[in-house]
Parts: C-alpha cells; structure tokens; sequence
C-alpha cells in the first residue's frame, strides 16, 4: 500500500482552488442575469439551473441585508453579488491562511 503525504501545502492550494470555483460560479450567475431569455436547451437548462441552484442561496443571505440601488425606469442595480464576493474574498484569506500557518 502507498502511503499517501497530504501537506497543509496541499490542503491549501485546495481549498484555495473551491473559493475560486465557487467565485467563479458567482460571476456567471451575475453575468446571466444580463440575458433576459435564453432558448430552451435541455443541457444548456442543466448548466443554467446548476449555477442558479449554488450560487442564490448565498446571494440571497445579502440581497435580505441590502436593497438595489435606483429603481428609476425599471432599472435597479444589485449590489447583493459584489458583497457577496467581497464577503467571500475575505474568507477565503482569513480561511486558506489559517490553514497554512
């Protein structure tokens, strides 16, 4: 049997690589609340709900905190993600170096 040596390099540089993916998944969910309609595709809805499903949970904890921004003429501008990713920035210094040291 091989032993396998996990350092807290390691842990590390993974837990570093979830804060990013999930960062990333914020992003998109931002980005596609720009497309008013997407055609139906039954992958693409795959993707879509996936991205919807992990990230508004943890938006939705912000946007009962805040509330958008103008409102004038039907345009409103949610500051809800860009706290979100700042909470998570946050968190993911305080968390991957608590880890290394």
């Amino acid at each position: 049997m091989i032993a396998a040596a996990i350092s807290r390099g390691d842990v590390a540089t993974y837990v570093n690589a979830l804060f990013i993916v999930y960062t990333v998944l914020v992003l998109c969910n931002v980005l596609l609340s720009f497309v008013p309609r997407v055609p139906y595709n039954r992958a693409l809805r795959a993707v879509l709900d996936f991205v919807t499903e992990t990230t508004d949970p943890y938006i939705n904890v912000f946007r009962r905190v805040t509330r958008p921004i103008g409102g004038g003429g039907g345009f409103a501008l949610d500051i809800a993600p860009m706290l979100a990713l700042v909470v998570l920035f946050i968190a993911q210094a305080i968390v991957v170096g608590a880890i290394l040291e």
